[in-house]
């Protein structure tokens, strides 16, 4: 009995991937075993570039949520305390926005919890 291949399929998986390794240097293009490994990685630091997304934007609001408060003689863990202890829930990228685009609206804030 002869070998049966479904050729359909591979050569559409290989496609898939070819697909997305388009733009990369050299032979990572267009020689399947090596876009296959590169699309892998790339596939795999996507993944791990989503998580560290969250975690460089929450830092980045509170370094900003920082520097609104000390301008106002508050501390950041000041600040996020007494707010917590007054029962006001803002959240971090609000207060980061606050801080930075209305300064007017932040300074109430931190009058209201001081």
């Amino acid at each position: 009995m002869p070998r049966s291949v479904n050729h359909v399929a591979s050569r559409a998986r290989r496609k898939k991937v070819l697909k997305l390794a388009k733009g990369y240097f050299g032979r990572r293009k267009n020689v399947w075993t090596v876009a296959k490994n590169a699309v892998e990685r790339g596939l795999a630091y996507a993944y791990k570039g989503r998580k560290q997304k969250k975690r460089n934007f929450r830092a980045l609001w509170i370094q900003r949520i920082n520097a609104g408060a000390r301008e106002h003689g508050l501390s950041y863990s000041a600040l996020i305390g007494k707010l917590s202890a007054k029962g006001i829930e803002l959240n971090r990228k609000v207060l980061a926005d606050l801080a930075m685009n209305h300064p007017d609206a932040f300074k109430a804030i931190v009058d209201q919890v001081k």
